[in-house]
């Protein structure tokens, strides 16, 4: 059994991660570490947890065989400086720390994105799992920039649902401001954007035009939808592409393309990342979608260390969404 703790714990990742990891046949969680809520029953902060769990909120870890992080972003480093981790003790930072920053204290961070790094996760001891919205994008522009295809710029519009906001609420997540209502938010000039530049890069992007990404605020909880364009240039037949695409996931156990339109209930709930290819007027549109919390987030984590720890990568994952 792979031991684990989970330092962060009353969050909206923490909660996805224990509600997969309680029913991973392979893994025991040891401890679920808050500084707020320290022998609180962890059900009563994650109340659909309730009657699945008996487990408190601790104060510190035992021994654990791997780590993850659920801090707010800019937390992970402060807390790995504080506390000494248990000799062999492996590490997933769900925050975006070592996204872009990966060297720390000796550590050298892997990025967690199974759909290019497999076999580099397969060997590493520290993942920086990727952001959610970078994610979705990433998924949609992997195929395209491992054949260097990438020429022109690059537009995306994307929107998430509330909980990629995190659990403390503020006025932009409050339901009054969120219910049947749509918002723009750091136009232009997201986060993501480096870590998306970087990936497209590392995966055989000769160059990386410029991504327009304007991200937006949803009336719904979980999910993000984007919708991707750039320009198409290539004599390559439209059919023949998105067979690369297809052949570029073959072996991705998550990633599916569809031939028809898809929309974001297919894989709420999920681990999945569903791709849907056309062409129009000279353009390639690629529509992306992902649970934010599970492929975004905490499932993606569990499937960062299936494959650090040598499992079936989908053990644990096998998670239906809920289209109705």
């Amino acid at each position: 059994m792979i031991k684990v703790s989970i330092v962060g714990g009353t969050g909206y990742t923490a909660g996805e991660l224990l509600r997969i990891l309680l029913h991973h046949p392979l893994v025991e969680i040891e401890s679920v570490i808050s500084t707020t809520s320290v022998g609180m029953p962890v059900a009563e902060v994650h109340r659909d947890l309730l009657g699945e769990t008996n487990l408190l909120f601790a104060e510190t870890f035992d021994q654990p065989d791997v780590i993850f992080l659920c801090l707010g972003h800019g937390l992970s480093r402060d807390f790995l400086e504080k506390n000494r981790l248990p000799q062999g003790c492996r590490i997933i930072d769900l925050g975006n720390d070592f996204r872009n920053e990966p060297v720390f204290e000796g550590k050298e961070f892997c990025f967690g994105l199974c759909e290019l790094n497999r076999e580099m996760i397969r060997k590493a001891d520290y993942i920086a799992n990727p952001g959610c919205f970078a994610t979705s994008v990433m998924l949609a522009l992997l195929p395209l920039a491992a054949e260097d295809l990438l020429r022109d710029e690059i537009h995306v519009h994307a929107i998430t649902g509330s909980t990629g906001a995190g659990k403390k609420p503020g006025e932009t997540t409050h339901f009054s401001y969120r219910d049947n209502n749509l918002s723009v938010y750091k136009p232009f000039k997201h986060q993501h954007l480096t870590e998306i530049g970087n990936t497209l890069k590392a995966a055989g992007s000769s160059q990386v035009p410029q991504i327009n990404f304007v991200p937006m605020r949803g009336d719904f909880t979980r999910g993000i939808f984007a919708s991707i364009y750039t320009k198409w240039h290539d004599s390559m037949p439209q059919m023949e592409m998105i067979e690369r695409y297809k052949s570029y996931y073959a072996a991705s156990p998550f990633v599916f393309v569809s031939e028809k339109s898809i929309s974001l209930k297919e894989v709420v709930n999920s681990n999945k990342g569903l791709l849907h290819i056309e062409f129009h007027n000279g353009y390639i549109h690629i529509t992306s979608i992902i649970d934010n919390l599970v492929k975004g987030a905490s499932g993606q984590a569990v499937q960062n260390m299936n494959l650090m720890f040598g499992l079936e990568e989908t053990t644990g994952l096998k998670l239906k969404g809920s289209a109705f």
